[in-house]
């Protein structure tokens, strides 16, 4: 692949997506470990999912306006991060809740960035092919975190598992804050 732009989002997007898929089905084990409830495991993952749609439907009321779509990709990657710092001093379901939110958050800001950047940036004649090439890593990079996740959760606990998750995101963060203003 010769885009700059699309190897840039490939890298640090692909970090990022290594980082939040360290969780993977751990979440539903690790919502276990603050209340074996069931339905509260169901209800903390629903909360998200609402939060991240009535979120973007803010961001679909002004996200076009913003001119540099990279702030909002920053945005969703800063909120994630520091919201994973936070994960292991979780102690009650509410405060599960909270971040959920805030997680709900951070995904309406990076995700439909991210899309609108990759869309903006693909090469006339190769849109399937470069589609397919974020599929491929973002799956690859995907299986290798969750079982990644399982071992580092089996070996040193969730607490490690967080702050790595959270460290992941700030590197994605500072690469794309960092790079060169005219490549995205």
């Amino acid at each position: 692949m010769n885009n700059k732009a699309l190897k840039t989002l490939f890298v640090f997007n692909g970090i990022f997506v290594f980082a939040s898929s360290l969780l993977g089905l751990l979440y539903a084990i690790f919502v276990s470990t603050i209340d074996q409830n069931v339905i509260f495991i169901s209800l903390s993952w629903a909360v998200f999912l609402l939060f991240s749609t009535l979120f973007m439907f803010v961001i679909r009321k002004f996200g076009d306006k913003v001119k540099e779509k990279e702030y909002l990709l920053l945005g969703g990657f800063l909120v994630r991060a520091i919201v994973w710092f936070i994960f292991p001093s979780i102690t009650t379901f509410s405060m599960l809740i909270v971040l959920q939110i805030f997680l709900g958050l951070g995904e309406a800001l990076g995700t439909p960035a991210y899309s609108a950047i990759f869309a903006e940036h693909l090469d006339k004649g190769k849109q399937i092919q470069e589609y397919t090439d974020w599929s491929l890593v973002s799956n690859i990079v995907g299986a290798i975190a969750v079982v990644g996740g399982g071992v580092l959760v089996s070996t040193v606990g969730f607490p490690v598992l967080f702050y790595l998750m959270g460290t992941l995101a700030m590197v994605s963060f500072i690469g794309i804050l960092i790079k060169p203003r005219d490549l995205l």
